[in-house]
């Protein structure tokens, strides 16, 4: 699709492909990054494979906030999987060269996946919400209709919302600069290399930051603020702190998650220079979420170890 765009108005076009310089500031040390960040990689499609696996296969698990863990896992492997390879091609083979196609493609697969989680991070928020806060209303309220509903949603919502970023940035005049100062295409290091005015595409991205990931963080927040005084008023001590515990867990990681997407469209749309360490930050943005994910939504949860243990046919001893 952005080939044809290319085609039909190939008169503006000098640039056939984009060079990917790397990380920012450290151009000269980055390739000793490549190990932890392959780690994170493997560790994060180790993680997510086993999360889907056990879900889908164990019938104890077919409940719906295990449909979303399972959901999750999947969108934290396509995010991980959309950039990963390219960075580590670029810093073990120096393979810096990206095709026009190949990096609007990139771009607007970015943006799905991280809206999608985004969205489904919501759905997460909201379940924990009517557990909590109606729990004897929460079989009635989160079924199986419910999940599919919001899953159908979902990907129409975050399939086709995201499609305006590369169009618009794919019908850009790219005269002259081709080198992008960063290991993969985000927007707006590829539009600040057009020769024309780029106003649109600088509105369009702020607009959808806060469209789609401000009213979701909104809707998070407003969440976790209504459980919490559930939360401080369980009879048992221990539980209160566990579910604290998990929620400021829960929390850390969003906030994580968010900061890098919002603070980005802003200082561009200001014309501000973006911070060199949020530059460096929107890489491990990519792959540390889908890494710890599984650690903070699954692997704390004592039905989907179960799960683990009755898939794998392994049983903890007795304490």
């Amino acid at each position: 699709m952005f080939q044809i765009l290319r085609d039909s108005s190939s008169s503006r076009f000098q640039v056939s492909e984009f060079i990917l310089m790397g990380f920012p500031g450290i151009h000269s040390w980055q390739h000793w990054l490549s190990l932890p960040l392959a780690l994170l990689y493997v560790l994060a499609l180790i993680a997510n494979i086993l999360i889907v696996t056990f879900i889908y296969q164990e019938a104890s698990l077919h409940q719906p906030m295990y449909h979303f863990l399972g959901i999750l896992a999947i969108v934290d492997m396509g995010l991980a999987t959309t950039i990963m390879p390219k960075i580590l091609a670029i810093l073990w083979f120096n393979a810096k060269a990206i095709s026009f196609n190949e990096c609007f493609a990139q771009m607007y697969a970015i943006h799905c996946f991280v809206a999608m989680e985004s969205d489904i991070f919501v759905c997460m928020a909201i379940d924990r919400y009517v557990a909590i806060r109606r729990p004897l209303r929460y079989s009635s309220i989160v079924t199986e209709s419910f999940v599919v509903k919001a899953t159908v949603i979902m990907a129409f919502r975050n399939f086709v919302a995201p499609m305006s970023v590369p169009v618009l940035a794919a019908q850009r005049n790219y005269c002259s600069r081709n080198q992008i100062n960063h290991c993969f295409c985000p927007n707006p290091g590829v539009t600040s290399l057009a020769c024309d005015d780029r106003k649109i595409d600088s509105i369009n991205q702020l607009f959808l930051a806060w469209a789609v990931m401000g009213s979701d963080l909104g809707l998070i927040i407003v969440s976790y603020a209504l459980i919490l005084p559930s939360v401080l008023r369980l009879n048992s001590p221990k539980a209160a702190s566990q579910t604290l515990s998990t929620c400021t867990s829960h929390l850390i990681l969003i906030f994580f998650f968010y900061t890098v997407i919002i603070v980005m469209p802003i200082t561009h749309s200001a014309k501000m220079t973006v911070p060199v360490i949020l530059l460096l930050l929107n890489v491990p943005h990519n792959v540390i979420p889908p890494a710890l994910n599984p650690m903070v939504y699954a692997l704390k949860n004592k039905e989907l170890k179960e799960g683990f243990y009755l898939c794998s046919g392994w049983m903890p001893k007795e304490p």
